[in-house]
C-alpha cells in the first residue's frame, strides 16, 4: 500500500478550517417500488464565526456547486457537469454519453436547515422504469443540541442521499443477481466519492454559484431582476 506522505498531511490540516466525522455506516435499502436508496452522514465542526459567514441562502447553492465541482475533479475531468436553463446531466466527456440528467434544483430552506434535490429524470444509469423518478439530495442542519454558548465551535450535519431505479440491477427475474452486481460495483464506488466529498468540506472551499438563483442581487440592483441564466452566460458545462 502506498504510504501517504506525513508532509503532505500535515499541511492538509493546517489548511482545514472544519472538522469532518462520518458518523453513520453507508445506508442502503430497497423500496417497494423497486428503486434503491443510499444515504451518506457525516458531522462538520466550524468556527461560529465561519458558520455566521456562510448560512445564507447563497451558500446552500454554492455546497450544491461544490458537489458537482468535486465530481469532476475526482474522476479526472472524464464526468462533466453540463447545465442547461432546467436541467443538469453528468455526461462522460461530452454528450450524447449522459449518465444521469437532472431537473433544475430544488431548494426547501429555514433558519436551522437548508436542503437541495435534484429530480431525476433518464440517462444510461437509469432502467426504464425509474425515469421521470427518484433524485439527488444533499441536506445540512446545525445540531443544535452539539451546541454551547462558552464554546467557539458549531457542529453541522451534511447528508447525501440518492434514490433511483439502477439500470444494472435489471429487472423480472434478473433483478437479485442485478442487485448484488450493482452493491459491489456502482454502489461501492457512489459510496467512496461521497464520503470523500464530505472529508473535502473540511476546507470550506466552496465553489461560486454558476446560475446564482439564490445569491443576493447586487447592490442598486432591482430586487425583481431574475437569476443569471446559465444559456445567457455561456455556462454549458465544467471548465
Amino acid at each position: 500500500m502506498r504510504q501517504r506522505d506525513p508532509r503532505a498531511l500535515a499541511e492538509r490540516r493546517r489548511r482545514a478550517l472544519a472538522r469532518v466525522n462520518i458518523v453513520e455506516l453507508p445506508q442502503s435499502g430497497h423500496e417497494p417500488d423497486g428503486s434503491i436508496t443510499s444515504r451518506q452522514v457525516a458531522v462538520v465542526f466550524l468556527p461560529r464565526s465561519e458558520l455566521e459567514r456562510i448560512w445564507t441562502p447563497e451558500y446552500l447553492e454554492r455546497l450544491a456547486r461544490t458537489y458537482w465541482r468535486f465530481l469532476t475533479r475526482v474522476s479526472l475531468g472524464l464526468l462533466r457537469v453540463v447545465y442547461g436553463p432546467d436541467s443538469r446531466q453528468i455526461v462522460v466527456l461530452t454528450k450524447p454519453f449522459v449518465l444521469l440528467s437532472f431537473r433544475r434544483p430544488e431548494y426547501d430552506i429555514d433558519s436551522d436547515a437548508g436542503t437541495v434535490t435534484w429530480r431525476i429524470e433518464k440517462g444510461l444509469l437509469v432502467a426504464p422504469a425509474g425515469r421521470g423518478k427518484g433524485y439527488l439530495r444533499i441536506s445540512v442542519r446545525r445540531r443544535l443540541e452539539e451546541e454551547h454558548p462558552d464554546f467557539n465551535e458549531v457542529a453541522l450535519r451534511v447528508s447525501s442521499e440518492v434514490n433511483f431505479h439502477p439500470m444494472i440491477a435489471g429487472w423480472g427475474w434478473f433483478t437479485r443477481i442485478g442487485r448484488a452486481i450493482y452493491r459491489a460495483t456502482q454502489l461501492r464506488i457512489h459510496v467512496i466519492v461521497t464520503h470523500a466529498f464530505l472529508r473535502s468540506l473540511a476546507r470550506l472551499d466552496l465553489a461560486e454559484s454558476r446560475v446564482g438563483a439564490l445569491t443576493p442581487p447586487p447592490e442598486g440592483a432591482s430586487p425583481a431582476s431574475p437569476p443569471r441564466s446559465p444559456a445567457a452566460s455561456g455556462d454549458r458545462g465544467e471548465p
